[in-house]
């Protein structure tokens, strides 16, 4: 079958993805691709029109278990089945249990709490200086938030940020495997603490806890594979939407000026960071269950589907002059969290990080401006943002 080699287009397309899918958009909005190293063996269809992959999103014939496909394809695997990687009836069950604990009310609570950690943050930067905002700023918020949120005990925070890189971002596919195993491992020892000692007001506590009306419980498996999902979709999202709007911002002078004349208009900064620049590129995998037709083109059974996030957000027929950054444009209909059954359940929390994390950033460095060429960008095609955002204020 022809195929789009996507590894011909090299580091580019890491840097910058849009002109590739811009590309591939113009030719059709579905395409068979082989993925660039170190995934050069593996083959997937990619779709990168909005109305395409907004249907993609919500079509049931797309399903998230690649056991559909292979009954022993989850043979092995080390963290075990969670929302991601799971589909009716049993994505219904596993959301129902881990929503009567993820809530609006337990969200907005917290959100003393995540300005007080921006506030400590800054504090421990002085009033004056140059930093890397990853490692001081975007990075250590979003992960304290989410470690607290669930009751994970102070960790080393630069061994973890290792990990949770190559889950994401993975440099190899042994990397990866290795970083998912002590990932496991780590979490399989905090659920059996949790188990034997006093009960506590945490989230993970509670998700060990929580029982439905018919008596149903998360098993044992499933407990490490929701927090390993919570852990790193909680933090690893937020580190990069708020990454980006930053750095966005610094790169537009006037709309970082409007901001600072008008913090109400943050909210329309964030949403313009998530279409323009949104932290995930493209969404975790499906697989068609049986052929499906999507824009003309038939896949076929047993197929591995890419849904691009960031080249539906970059589609002109959806949002007009795409490459422009602009809080005044409407956002509506963005996919940055995807969409259907699958929407992001960490969404309205994600939300709220940023909303502080820029706010109390502007205020309290009014002179904040970049200190360098931000890079490079996380490898990789699942999530977006840079390694390196060098400031100074």
């Amino acid at each position: 079958m022809d195929f789009v080699d996507l590894g011909t287009y090299g580091e580019q397309f890491t840097k910058d993805p849009y002109p590739v899918y811009a590309e591939l958009r113009d030719r059709a909005p579905v395409h068979f691709v082989r993925l660039a190293p170190p995934y050069e063996d593996m083959y997937t269809w990619l779709i990168v029109g909005y109305e395409e992959a907004r249907a993609a999103l919500n079509d049931p014939r797309l399903a998230k278990n690649p056991s559909v496909l292979d009954s022993s394809a989850m043979d092995g695997d080390l963290i075990g089945t969670h929302l991601l990687i799971a589909d009716p009836p049993q994505h219904t069950r596993l959301r129902k249990l881990v929503a009567r604990e993820f809530t609006a009310r337990r969200v907005e609570a917290l959100a003393p709490r995540v300005q007080a950690i921006a506030d400590g943050l800054l504090d421990a930067l002085g009033s004056r200086g140059r930093t890397n905002l990853i490692d001081s700023f975007a990075f250590p918020l979003p992960l304290t938030v989410i470690c607290e949120l669930l009751g994970v005990p102070d960790m080393d925070r630069e061994a973890f940020r290792a990990m949770s890189n190559e889950v994401v971002a993975p440099t190899g596919v042994e990397a990866e495997q290795a970083a998912v195993g002590q990932l496991a491992t780590y979490l399989d020892e905090l659920i059996e603490d949790k188990r034997c000692t006093a009960p506590a007001d945490d989230l993970l506590s509670a998700l060990i806890r929580t029982t439905a009306e018919d008596g149903d419980q998360l098993s044992a498996d499933e407990l490490r594979a929701m927090a390993f999902l919570l852990l790193i979709a909680g933090h690893e999202t937020t580190v990069n939407l708020i990454g980006n709007a930053v750095h966005a911002l610094l790169a537009h002078p006037d709309q970082l000026e409007a901001v600072r004349a008008d913090f109400g208009r943050l909210d329309a900064v964030i949403e313009e960071t998530l279409r323009h620049e949104g932290p995930v590129e493209n969404a975790t995998y499906r697989f068609t269950a049986e052929p499906v037709t999507i824009g003309e083109v038939t896949i076929p059974q047993g197929n591995a589907v890419l849904v691009s996030l960031a080249a539906a957000a970059h589609d002109p027929a959806r949002f007009p002059d795409p490459g422009r950054f602009d809080p005044d444009r409407s956002t509506q209909g963005h996919l940055a969290f995807g969409h259907g059954i699958h929407f992001c359940m960490g969404a309205p929390l994600a939300r709220l990080e940023a909303r502080i994390a820029l706010r109390t950033l502007l205020e309290r460095c009014p002179d904040l401006a970049l200190d360098g060429t931000p890079g490079p960008w996380l490898p990789g095609m699942l999530v977006r943002g840079v390694r390196n955002l060098p400031v100074k204020w």
